[in-house]
């Protein structure tokens, strides 16, 4: 303050520091490009494995250098079903252009064909997701929430679901010790078609669009026989797609999320319950799913057949 009264009785009138050099930078322009081609030769790098090959550079001006010079960022690597070759992208890309295409030309009666079908293990004790578990805190809360690895029993059982738009069609459970095969899956067709007759009768007469996945069960010949005895339309699913299948993206998705949360003693009452929850829900969950299915069909396209993530 006395300093500052010394300045003002001076006649200084200004409150601003004014402009000086400074300490000049070392980071210069050849500095960025040799670090950005050492980048180029490892891009899994750290910090301090970085720091080696430049010991003039402390660690924050490196990664200042790494990150606002250059604009680097970490990014996890995404699990993905497969390691897709050229002539799946192809077959994605084809089984996009046709649903996009049938879509445009008949729009929301397209979606209205569409019977899909699918199935998936559930278990008496499943784990909740990650997003389940986490809670609110503040930054220094102590202590932190901690989470162990679990291992559940293998009790588990097999449930087939079928759908549209409108709501569930047929749900089916697979006894213990039985398997699926063409011989029990031409079976649950048979129940599905009187299921449709009796739900929506007026579905049949407008030529089924049945989409389900390229199981051996699915496409074996006695399969086809059964659907071309029905005079339903099979669209082909691609191979290694489950980011386009109706089920897992959708609905199994948010079973599993309520499995989670859930807790069966034995079959009876995880049938009952994964029932319940199935005719629960709103005919809005249902459409929703299959409309998605119009915006992942052209995400794909648009992608040339790269996997879609939302």
């Amino acid at each position: 303050m006395r300093q500052w009264c010394i300045k003002f009785k001076n006649g200084q009138t200004k409150v601003h520091d004014e402009q000086r050099s400074g300490r000049p930078s070392i980071v210069t322009d050849e500095l960025v490009v040799k670090v950005n081609d050492k980048i180029h030769e490892n891009c899994c790098f750290t910090v301090t494995e970085l720091s080696i090959s430049f010991p003039q550079i402390s660690h924050g001006l490196l990664h200042e250098i790494v990150t606002q010079k250059l604009g680097y960022h970490r990014f996890c690597a995404r699990w993905v079903p497969k390691i897709l070759t050229g002539n799946h992208k192809s077959q994605r890309m084809a089984a996009s252009l046709t649903f996009l295409y049938s879509y445009d030309k008949d729009g929301d009666s397209f979606l209205d064909r569409i019977v899909t079908g699918d199935e998936t293990w559930v278990k008496h004790v499943s784990s909740e997701t990650k997003l389940q578990s986490m809670q609110w805190g503040h930054t220094n809360s102590s202590p932190k929430p901690r989470k162990c690895l679990q291992t559940f029993s293998a009790r588990k059982i097999m449930v087939t679901v079928f759908w549209d738009r409108q709501g569930v069609l047929l749900i089916d459970f697979l006894e213990h010790g039985a398997t699926i095969n063409f011989v029990r899956y031409c079976e649950m067709l048979q129940k599905l078609r009187k299921a449709i007759q009796n739900k929506h009768k007026e579905k049949l007469s407008s030529k089924i669009l049945f989409l389900h996945v390229n199981a051996r069960p699915h496409t074996a010949n006695r399969t086809r026989e059964v659907l071309n005895a029905f005079k339903w339309e099979i669209f082909p699913h691609p191979p290694y797609s489950p980011d386009l299948a109706l089920s897992d993206y959708h609905l199994f998705l948010r079973m599993k999320t309520w499995l989670g949360t859930q807790r069966f003693y034995d079959n009876a009452e995880l049938w009952a319950g994964v029932t319940d929850w199935l005719k629960s829900q709103a005919a809005e969950f249902y459409d929703n799913g299959i409309t998605k299915l119009v915006h992942r069909y052209d995400k794909c396209f648009n992608l040339f057949g790269e996997y879609v993530e939302k």
